[in-house]
């Protein structure tokens, strides 16, 4: 199976993003992507509550996810929306940072909602309280699909290895991390953590990223790590797509899953135990 990561430096326009997005799709599936994935918030980049009540829609008539639909079923390929904000309508105004797998058909197979909110102080000059602006998922999303067993996540998850042992003992083989990764910590500690949740599920992991530095109509401008990653379910990066925009491409068999499973079967190694206290 070859599989896409799309790498953006997404803008707080959404229409703009959108029509960015649709020409990297095709350009992957020219490639022969049969799964393409994109980076978190593909839709809309902003530090900006503001902006983000202007421009965000609901999901039902988010743009992005229309021309995600639309371009699958065209193409007859797998898309990976890394997530989207979404307004959902909440008593508090909180939107959501919302995954969504999109079939062959054209139809949504699974939906995930980001669980993990990026509640941080990396630098006296860089925070984020991203539970101010979003609200939290409760439910773990594995999709079932002839590509194999997907399991969903979205960036600061990724530093919850529980998740990822859950998905994989449900039947996950490929790991799904869409990322808007801070540049300080994403230099710190994103290829380690990717790795860390590949070796301990036996999975392969696919992060899709967003990179450089988004401009932005209101707010500050943010930026992010790049450095799209596939890492096999041994370990080993298969592809690090650096910090430029653009497509890389990258193959996988899935028999890797089984094979590193083999060797090392930590997911059937789990034993109860008492404590701490």
């Amino acid at each position: 199976m070859r599989a896409a990561l799309l790498q953006l430096t997404a803008s707080d326009d959404p229409a703009r993003n959108t029509e960015v997005l649709r020409g990297m799709v095709r350009d992957a599936v020219a490639q022969g992507a049969e799964l393409v994935c994109t980076p978190e918030v593909s839709n809309c980049v902003s530090a900006s509550r503001a902006r983000q009540r202007a421009v965000l829609s609901r999901e039902a008539d988010d743009p992005m996810r229309a021309m995600m639909r639309d371009e699958a079923a065209r193409a007859g390929v797998w898309l990976a929306l890394g997530s989207i904000a979404v307004k959902t309508g909440d008593p508090d105004g909180r939107f959501a940072n919302r995954s969504l797998l999109i079939g062959p058909d054209g139809e949504i197979h699974a939906r995930y909602d980001k669980i993990h909110m990026f509640d941080v102080a990396v630098s006296e000059t860089e925070t984020y309280r991203e539970s101010a602006g979003f609200r939290p998922g409760d439910r773990a999303v594995l999709a079932k699909t002839p590509l194999g067993g997907i399991g969903l996540s979205i960036c600061y998850d990724v530093r919850f290895a529980h998740l990822y042992r859950a998905l994989a003992q449900a039947g996950a083989q490929i790991l799904l991390v869409p990322s808007a990764f801070s540049p300080v910590t994403g230099a710190a500690h994103w290829e380690t953590l990717l790795r860390a949740r590949a070796i301990e599920t036996g999975c392969f992991v696919l992060a899709a990223a967003q990179t450089g530095r988004h401009e932005a109509t209101q707010g500050r401008a943010r930026e992010t790590h790049g450095h799209s990653l596939a890492v096999d379910p041994w370990g080993a990066v298969l592809a690090d797509a650096g910090t430029a925009p653009g497509v890389t491409c990258v193959d996988l068999d899935l028999d890797a899953v089984a094979q590193a499973r083999h060797r090392v079967p930590s997911l059937t190694h789990d034993r109860p135990y008492d404590g701490p206290t």
